[in-house]
This record gives C-alpha cells, structure tokens and sequence, in this order.
C-alpha cells in the first residue's frame, strides 16, 4: 500500500515503553503485532469504553499493553497464553505502565481454559494464538460476548500467501486461515469484515 509511509509519518510515535516493547519482540523473534493492528486496539478500546476484554495469545504483552492503556477506570483484561516465560515480560512491561492489577495472565492451553471460562458479556474478544485453532476459539469465545461485541482476529492473510490460490505445499497454518476466514465472514452471529492493516484484521460484531 503505497500511502504507508505517509501514515507513519502522520502517526505519533507510540510510548516509549510500547516502543520498548515493540523492539525487544522483534529482536527476540517474539511475534507481535503490527503497530497499526496496536493503534487499532487502542482505537476500539476507547470507543467502546471496553471493560472486559479477552485476549487469547499474549507472548510479550505488547497487543496487551496498547489495550490496557486504553482501557476505562473499571477495565480489566484476561489474556490466555501457556508460555510462562514470555508473559512474564508481558508482566513486567504492565507493571511498568501500571497496569498489571489491570490484567489477568493465565498460563495454560486456550483451549483447556475456554470451556470453563466464568466472564460473560465480553465487550471485545482479540485472537492472536494458534492459527489452526482460530475456529474452536471462534465458537467458544461468540457466545461470551455482549450484543455489539467484537470478536478482534489477527493475520488472516499471513504475509499475504493466506490470499494466493491454494497450492499442495501450503502450510497447515494458511489453510487454516482461509477456512477460518470463511467461517468467521460468514458466521451467522457476527456482522464481519476483514480489514488489510497489519497483517489481515478480523472485525466480526455480534449481532444475535
């Protein structure tokens, strides 16, 4: 996209400690977000007013942390993520911005979580975990949010090869996506769109 460059520089940098974050995740090879997935975040955070956010897949916190910034007096997150280890420093960068009372890190497999989660009325859901898992995410997590809930879904073009015509060597990760696509496009709960920022945005809204 050929106004990029020109949306960078119209943009203001990011906190010192997002910008923090940001760099230790790519030098570490720690998948993040894209900044403008992290602007969007904190964009549907504000304008909602969210209050309680589930976030499957937290590695460093940093999609968490451009949340928590953003979130109401009242808000509180939960983000799901078995690797101790790297939310950790997810910990330690919310601590910093004073947030870590904001947000709950809990350690284990989504998918053992999910089905017993207790939080209802979820006012956004953000999935950035397994990618062959994205569907069982989006059918347990639908039903947890409020009308006019979204459901937030990263890297559904995956560097774009999600978007090519599907060939024998795709990955099991870029079929999974494509099937995922469909599914949440199509889904009969959710109004959904798929955005081209970052790496493919989902915005799927319940509607029933």
């Amino acid at each position: 996209m050929r106004d990029l460059p020109y949306l960078s520089r119209l943009h203001r940098e990011p906190s010192a400690l997002l910008l923090e974050c940001e760099q230790q995740g790519t030098y570490d090879r720690i998948p993040i977000v894209d900044r403008a997935v992290g602007r969007m975040l904190s964009v549907l955070v504000h304008c909602m007013q969210a209050n309680r956010i589930l976030e499957i897949g937290t590695a460093y916190g940093y999609s968490t942390l451009w949340m928590a910034l953003a979130l109401p007096p009242a808000g509180h997150i939960w983000t799901i993520d078995p690797d101790a280890e790297r939310t950790q420093v997810a910990a330690s960068y919310l601590e910093r911005a004073g947030k870590l009372d904001a947000v709950e890190i809990i350690n284990q497999p989504a998918l053992e979580v999910l089905p017993t989660f207790y939080q209802r009325n979820l006012d956004i859901v953000f999935l950035d975990a397994i990618k062959t898992e994205y569907e069982a995410y989006l059918e347990l997590c639908v039903p947890m949010l409020k009308r006019s809930g979204l459901i937030v879904v990263d890297n559904l073009l995956w560097g774009g090869t999600a978007a090519d015509e599907p060939k024998p060597r795709d990955s099991a990760d870029v079929k999974a996506l494509r099937a995922f696509s469909k599914t949440f496009i199509n889904h009969p709960q959710l109004d959904a769109t798929i955005v081209p920022i970052g790496d493919g945005l989902g915005i799927g809204a319940r509607i029933d």
